[in-house]
C-alpha cells in the first residue's frame, strides 16, 4: 500500500508548495470497497508524484457513474462545498472522464478537473527527458485533447449576440480541430522516423543477447538496473521515476550481454498512452530473456504481475523466457495473525514469504528469485540464475568454440 502519509514530512523538508486537490472515486459493482481505496492510495501517490498535496477523498456507493457528473448531485454538492470552504484548486477522478462530464463537473465546482488519464499524461509530460519521450507523450496529449477542445472554448458562451458576434466559438473549435489533427499526423510521421533510427541502433547492437526489465511501476527496476550494471540510472520512489528506456552492457563471469530498462506499467493505463509508447517497448519485443520484476512489499502485488503480464500479451511479448524477480524482501512485513484470535481471518495478507513460496510460486522453480535490490540480498543467487540463463542462450546462438573461449567451462 501507498503510505501517503508520510508526503507531508517530505513536503517540509523539501519546502516545497503543493497544489492542493481532493481525490473523488465510486464503490460499484466493478470496485468494492477495498479495491477503490486501493486505486485511490494510487492514485494519491500519483498526485504526490505530479506535485500535488490531498486535502481529502470522497467515495459514493453507485452501480454506475453519473453519466453526467460521474458522482450523484448531493455528493458533487458537497465536494464543492468543501472546495470552495478549503480554497482547493483541483478534483481528481480515479476514472476517466468523458468530454461532457468533465465540462458539466468543471461547471459545477469552479477549478480545474482532472482525471487519472489527464494526471498521468501530466507525469509523463514532467518525466520526459529525450526528444523521442517527448514526441510519444505530446502524440499522446494531442489524442485526448482532441475531442474535449469543446470545453475550451466555453469563455465563448458569455459573449453576447447581434452583429458580428454570430459564429466565432464554432469556427475557432473547429479551427483548432484541424490544426490538432495536423499536429497528430505530424507526431505520428516523426515517431516514424525516430523508431528507424532505433531500428538501426538496435541492429548495430550486433547479437549479443538482450535481457529486459519489466514490471510495475516504482517497483525497484532501476535500483536493479544501478546494481547489476554499475551503472548511474535515474532512481526515485515516485512513480513512473523512468521514461526513457535506457540500455546497458552488463557483465557477469566474463559473459557480456545488454539489459534494458523500461517504462513501469500501471491499472487503468491511458490507452493514449499504451499506443504511443508501444514504440519504446520495441526493447522488450526484441529482447531474448525478460525480468519480471515484482514488488512482494505490496499487499495487491499479484494483481499487479495480472496488469504487467496483460500488456506483455498486447505487445505479443508474453511467450518469452521470463524469470519472476520478488523485489524488496527486506520491507516484506505480513499483516500479524494469532490462531486463537476467532475474529481474525487467515488471508494471504498474513503469508510469510516462506507461505508464499509455497503457493503458485512453487510451481515456477527456478524462474522465481527473491531479492533486495536495495540493500543487495540474494543479489549472487540473482546473477546466478540470470547467468545461466543468458549463458544458454549465447551458447544457443553461438556453438561452443574451445579455441574461442578456452575458459567456458569454468564458467
Amino acid at each position: 500500500m501507498y503510505i501517503c502519509n508520510l508526503n507531508q514530512d517530505m513536503i517540509e523538508k523539501k519546502n516545497v508548495a503543493l497544489e492542493k486537490t481532493v481525490l473523488i472515486g465510486v464503490i460499484s459493482r466493478e470496485q468494492n470497497e477495498e479495491k477503490s481505496k486501493e486505486y485511490l492510495d494510487e492514485l494519491e501517490f500519483l498526485t504526490y508524484t505530479a506535485g500535488g498535496e490531498v486535502l481529502k477523498r470522497f467515495t459514493q456507493k453507485l452501480d454506475t457513474p453519473n453519466p453526467k457528473t460521474f458522482i450523484g448531485k448531493g455528493k458533487i454538492a458537497d465536494v464543492g462545498q468543501f472546495i470552495k470552504d478549503n480554497e482547493i484548486g483541483t478534483a481528481i477522478f480515479d476514472d476517466e472522464l468523458s468530454p461532457a462530464q468533465e465540462r458539466n463537473i468543471s461547471k459545477i465546482l469552479d477549478c480545474k478537473v482532472l482525471d487519472r488519464t489527464n494526471l498521468i499524461l501530466d507525469i509523463f509530460a514532467q518525466r520526459a527527458q529525450t526528444s523521442y519521450a517527448r514526441t510519444q507523450v505530446e502524440l499522446a496529449q494531442c489524442e485526448y485533447l482532441l475531442p474535449r477542445l469543446k470545453g475550451m472554448w466555453t469563455h465563448l458562451e458569455r459573449q453576447k449576440g447581434g452583429i458580428g458576434m454570430r459564429g466565432p466559438g464554432e469556427t475557432e473549435i473547429e479551427t483548432d480541430r484541424r490544426i490538432v489533427r495536423d499536429k497528430i499526423s505530424l507526431l505520428k510521421q516523426k515517431i516514424k522516423a525516430i523508431d528507424k533510427q532505433m531500428a538501426v541502433q538496435r541492429g548495430n547492437r550486433g547479437k549479443m543477447v538482450r535481457v529486459a526489465l519489466v514490471g510495475y511501476t516504482n517497483v525497484g527496476k532501476s535500483t536493479l538496473m544501478n546494481v547489476v550494471s554499475k551503472s548511474q540510472v535515474f532512481v526515485e520512489n515516485k512513480l513512473f521515476a523512468t521514461l526513457d528506456t535506457t540500455v546497458r552492457k552488463v557483465v557477469i563471469k566474463n559473459l557480456p550481454f545488454l539489459m534494458s530498462d523500461t517504462v513501469g506499467f500501471i491499472r487503468k493505463l491511458p490507452t493514449q498512452l499504451v499506443e504511443s509508447f508501444k514504440s519504446t517497448l520495441d526493447e522488450v519485443r526484441e529482447a531474448d530473456l525478460l525480468l519480471h520484476v515484482v514488488d512482494i512489499s505490496h499487499p495487491n502485488f499479484e494483481e499487479h504481475i495480472e496488469s504487467v503480464n496483460k500488456i506483455l500479451g498486447e505487445i505479443n511479448s508474453s511467450d518469452k523466457p521470463t524469470i519472476m524477480v520478488f523485489n524488496k524482501i527486506d520491507a516484506y512485513l505480513p499483516e500479524p495473525f494469532d490462531d486463537k484470535d476467532l475474529i481474525a481471518v487467515r488471508t494471504k495478507a498474513n503469508y510469510s514469504l516462506q507461505e508464499w513460496k509455497n503457493t503458485w510460486m512453487n510451481k515456477i522453480g527456478d524462474n522465481a528469485l527473491f531479492i533486495s535490490a536495495l540493500n543487495k540480498v540474494n543479489l549472487e543467487d540473482f546473477k546466478k540464475r540470470v547467468y545461466d540463463e543468458v549463458r544458454q542462450i549465447h551458447i544457443t546462438r553461438f556453438p561452443y568454440n574451445k579455441f574461442l573461449y578456452p575458459d567456458y567451462d569454468e564458467y
